[in-house]
């Protein structure tokens, strides 16, 4: 469906909400499976393609020890995996994220679980694809602080890299560039997927799975609404919103200076719009919002229902859907810590973190 028809049919369902006085009872497995396999896909077990970036063995590998080389930022102490930790979800666990000479980030960090199957990156979708998100936080003044010629000058400047790219790309006469050090980690990335949660298998046809609890939950986040905007395989992460379609949460949870989209796009439509977050796996990820003030899931399903629907679920109606949404919980890639090449007499030394 396109974001228009699911953004009327969250509306449409609210009237369906309101009359929920409390927790109802689930439909039969087979009836409710039904209804969802309208909404959601299951998560594949194989790696997906990427569009114009071939998933080689050999760039994946590439890609994998670029993800933890902290030397890409100007410090040399922070890497993708410091605000995207695979032993942690996905992401930091923090409000928002610390950056070059302590810097606190504007946003929380998202997981980069199944990122892959996001229709853009960030909260405001300014990156179209995996390859574009990479690219911007090593620029980031307030993340990684460095440069696409710091990059390439220090990938350079170790032989083992070069090396790498040189596998990696074959045919190209100047493998190691800052595009290739993209495409390497977007490679990588597009392996970071979770499959066989409770709810993908209960979606193959699995009907004791499932406890009657989150089956409720699953029919709550149906009926209420909440799949118009969160649907697919990432369970959201395509379509963009406004945070507060019936009412706005207060500035504690949607901070005024950040008016969302409208730094991309300029157009007053899309002041405080956000694309619609990918809940796979967000009983692992706390805080919650792009502003990571609630670090209470069962809070951040009550603030959606009131700013989103507009309507107060039940205390037992929030229990269901949160018992649901615990079912998104796949199984995460096991990844060995990579051994980095050494530095060479020719690699850039660390930069100040804080400037004197």
């Amino acid at each position: 469906m396109t974001s228009r028809r699911l953004f009327s049919k969250a509306l449409l369902s609210t009237v369906a909400a309101c009359a929920l006085g409390g927790a109802a009872i689930a439909a039969e497995p087979a009836e409710l499976r039904e209804s969802a396999l309208d909404y959601f896909e299951v998560i594949p077990s194989m790696v997906p393609a990427i569009e114009g970036n071939a998933v080689t063995r050999e760039k994946v590998e590439l890609g994998k020890m670029l993800f933890f080389e902290p030397r890409l930022s100007a410090s040399a102490i922070i890497s993708c995996n410091t605000c995207h930790n695979l032993g942690m979800g996905g992401d930091d666990n923090l409000e928002t994220s610390i950056g070059h000479g302590w810097q606190k980030g504007p946003r929380n960090a998202p997981t980069v679980l199944n990122a892959v199957f996001n229709e853009a990156q960030f909260w405001d979708g300014r990156a179209e694809d995996l390859k574009a998100q990479a690219k911007g936080p090593v620029q980031a003044g307030v993340e990684m602080a460095s440069t696409p010629e710091r990059v390439v000058t220090v990938l350079k400047s170790i032989p083992e890299y070069v090396d790498h790219f040189k596998t990696a790309f074959p045919g190209e006469d100047d493998p190691v560039t800052f595009d290739n050090m993209a495409k390497a980690i977007e490679a990588f990335e597009a392996t970071l997927i979770t499959p066989a949660s409770r709810f993908d298998q209960f979606l193959e046809g699995n009907d004791t799975i499932m406890t009657e609890t989150e089956m409720t939950g699953l029919e709550l986040f149906i009926d209420t609404g909440c799949a118009s905007c969160h649907n697919g395989v990432n369970v959201g992460g395509t379509g963009y919103y406004p945070f507060g379609v019936v009412e706005k949460p207060g500035s504690e949870v949607l901070p005024p200076d950040d008016k969302g989209r409208f730094a991309v796009t300029q157009t007053a439509s899309d002041d405080y719009v956000f694309r619609a977050g990918p809940l796979r796996n967000i009983a692992l990820t706390a805080p919650y919002f792009h502003s990571g003030k609630v670090w209470d899931l069962e809070q951040a399903v009550a603030i959606m229902s009131s700013s989103q629907l507009g309507t107060e679920l039940s205390e037992d109606e929030v229990k269901a859907i949160t018992a649901f949404l615990q079912t998104l919980t796949g199984q995460e890639p096991q990844v060995t810590y990579p051994i980095l090449p050494v530095s060479s007499t020719d690699t850039p030394k660390p930069a100040a973190m804080i400037a004197n």
